[in-house]
């Protein structure tokens, strides 16, 4: 019995290297050249205060997505995974279809609204983004939940290399700044959801008229609409700082801490390769009698991950940031590794989302993002005017901490987890990182702490994990040679 254990999570756990392995090419693919994109930015738009108001109307619009959307996102790849049938895919691709058609027109007459009676600077181009960004964000997540993994990669790939194409067309040789990167950005994800369609044929295949969707329309709001105040709450824990960041220390200091928050993306952007295996892992294999003992190996493995990756990333950016960033961004190296903590302990609050997601039991996620953004509010309030930029940082540390305490009580309810002893090692490494970061500045000595630390936290990471991935890489050694 205890080998047929073993065997079945050594199967998972290939399974969701597998998968691993696809969210990597895409996730690193389309983020390397969106990394490559700041440099050009900060050199082809040289007032700090303007890339600053950008930031703030990409800010805006995230806090809107939700709203247009519906979350539909969580609701269409949730539903669509659990089900092969055609017709009950049809119908919760056509309720999802026939809710963003209403939410968009809505969209309008709002902008219209606001265009009339403000005078805000982009307007249109916001708007034009929102649904770009929106519609991209939703159907991905359907080509998703239908199982067409390599293709939702190849939208994000395509996405991000056609901002990076249009960027040096509208930026760097029309000299277009914000403007052009706005242009950028818009017919980029136009582009990634005409390939989607002409690949999968979504609407060809699945969307109809005359389908009523019935209860499962329901079903998807009832699992959606209560992950809606909690995406609200994430846009103030998540980007308030910009906000207190902008009013007590002006647009130049929201433009420097913009870039440290991009260059930052890159952690976040391989956490989430993690969380998107992850995900589809976790909702299969939720029922399992083995469940405890597999995701408690997951998380382990999870800690030491996240501090090699802290490490190598950021000990590499500080070398190399006298070469990528103009000297008018200079500054924000500082920041790198302390919002690096910060998203290390997010992305450690996130694994344990997947009880929620796993259960459909969404409406528990709200308490734990309520309290993280009243938190947030509060902290910025009180720290960002007297500690400057560093108080917009503490306070996100903070409040990912409270969130992670939070859901790990609450996910008792759903799994148990076991803290590995070993662990610990590479837990401790995170915040002690901050001390060689800061003080180190010679290119050898900043080399020499990474690969010491990078070991420790290798060997921290569980024993048969470690198992795993030796013949992992003996079997592609084998393969190659």
């Amino acid at each position: 019995m205890a080998n047929n254990s073993t065997a079945t999570q050594t199967q998972r756990s290939s399974k969701f290297l597998k998968d691993l392995g696809i969210y990597a090419i895409g996730n690193l693919g389309s983020k390397i050249i969106t990394f490559a994109m700041v440099p050009l930015y900060t050199f082809f738009v040289k007032d700090t205060s303007d890339f600053g108001y950008y930031d703030l109307c990409l800010t805006v619009i995230f806090l809107i997505m939700p709203l247009a959307t519906l979350q539909l996102r969580d609701g269409a790849f949730r539903f669509l995974l659990e089900t092969q049938d055609h017709d009950e895919r049809s119908r919760i691709i056509t309720f999802i279809y026939r809710t963003l058609i209403a939410s968009f027109v809505a969209s309008v007459i709002a902008t219209v609204i606001l265009a009339m009676f403000t005078s805000i600077d982009y307007v249109w181009y916001c708007f034009m983004l929102l649904v770009a960004m929106s519609l991209l964000e939703v159907i991905s997540q359907v080509a998703r939940g239908l199982g067409n993994n390599k293709d939702f990669v190849a939208a994000g790939i395509i996405s991000s290399l056609g901002i990076g194409v249009f960027s040096i067309i509208f930026v760097a040789l029309m000299g277009l700044g914000i403007k052009g990167i706005f242009l950028a950005n818009i017919i980029a994800r136009l582009v990634a959801l005409i390939y989607l369609e002409l690949r999968l044929k979504i609407i060809a295949t699945y969307f109809h008229f005359n389908i009523s969707p019935g209860q499962v329309g329901r079903d998807i709001l009832k699992y959606s609409i209560p992950l809606l105040p909690g995406s609200l709450c994430w846009w103030l824990t998540g980007s308030s700082d910009r906000w207190f960041i902008n009013h007590f220390l002006g647009l130049d200091a929201n433009g420097v801490y913009a870039v440290a928050f991009r260059f930052n993306g890159i952690i976040l952007t391989l956490s989430t390769i993690f969380y998107q295996a992850w995900q589809e892992t976790a909702i299969l294999q939720y029922n399992s009698p083995d469940r405890d003992k597999f995701f408690s190996k997951m998380f382990n493995t999870y800690i030491g991950v996240l501090a090699i990756l802290l490490t190598v990333y950021t000990f590499t950016m500080k070398m190399l940031y006298p070469i990528i960033v103009d000297a008018n961004y200079q500054e924000s190296v500082n920041y790198l590794y302390p919002m690096g903590i910060s998203a290390v302990i997010f992305a450690l609050a996130a694994f344990f989302d997947m009880g929620y997601q796993c259960a459909k039991d969404t409406p528990r996620t709200l308490p734990a993002i309520i309290l993280a953004a009243v938190v947030n509010i509060v902290l910025n309030f009180a720290l960002v005017k007297h500690v400057g930029v560093y108080g917009a940082i503490i306070t996100s540390i903070i409040t990912h901490l409270v969130l992670f305490v939070y859901r790990l009580h609450d996910m008792k309810r759903y799994f148990k987890l076991t803290f590995y002893p070993s662990s610990t090692m590479a837990a401790v490494m995170i915040p002690l990182g901050a001390l060689p970061y800061h003080y180190l500045n010679s290119w050898w000595m900043l080399l020499g702490y990474m690969v010491i630390a990078c070991s420790i936290a290798l060997m921290a990471l569980p024993g048969d994990t470690r198992h795993e991935l030796k013949a992992k890489i003996a079997q592609k050694v084998g393969v190659r040679q």
